[in-house]
């Protein structure tokens, strides 16, 4: 008489192998998407304190004939470093005047944000009432339109 086999519950070490080929893939195919996802996230920290910028400036020029050249004077929009911490707020050195100014958020050095290569600097300039919001690399480099960084 012969013995039967002994079936005994389980994987086989190719099968583990096989499930954990599949899982590395999907997880190499997620992983891009993910991070621009949270990059857009913290963007909106930057879009914020401008935000900020934007309304503290049209209080003060509400006020008085020009907008004001620094944060420092600004009620509400003071603060140099975004509210998550992601970016530095800035007024772009002469470039205000009694119809406009511009306002920058940076990346801080540092910042996780940092990845996140084409929107390195975002920028709101007032002009002579119209609003229009930029980013780039740097501040010297601009998005086409429409802008990627400013898209919700």
């Amino acid at each position: 008489m012969q013995s039967r086999p002994v079936h005994r519950p389980g994987f086989t070490l190719i099968e583990v192998l096989v499930v954990l080929a599949i899982a590395a893939i999907l997880a190499s195919l997620a992983w891009p998407a993910f991070t621009k996802a949270i990059n857009k996230s913290r963007r909106s920290d930057a879009m914020t304190a401008l935000s900020q910028v934007t309304q503290s400036q049209e209080r003060w020029r509400a006020n008085r004939d020009s907008y004001q050249a620094t944060l420092a004077n600004l009620t509400g929009a003071s603060a140099a470093v975004s509210p998550g911490g992601h970016y530095d707020i800035s007024m772009v050195a002469n470039s205000v005047s009694g119809t406009g100014y511009k306002a920058n958020a940076t990346v801080r050095s540092g910042s996780a944000q940092t990845s996140d290569t084409n929107c390195q600097v975002l920028q709101v300039e007032m002009q002579s009432g119209n609003i229009i919001y930029r980013s780039g690399a740097n501040d010297k480099v601009a998005n086409g339109s429409p802008d990627p960084c400013w898209v919700k």
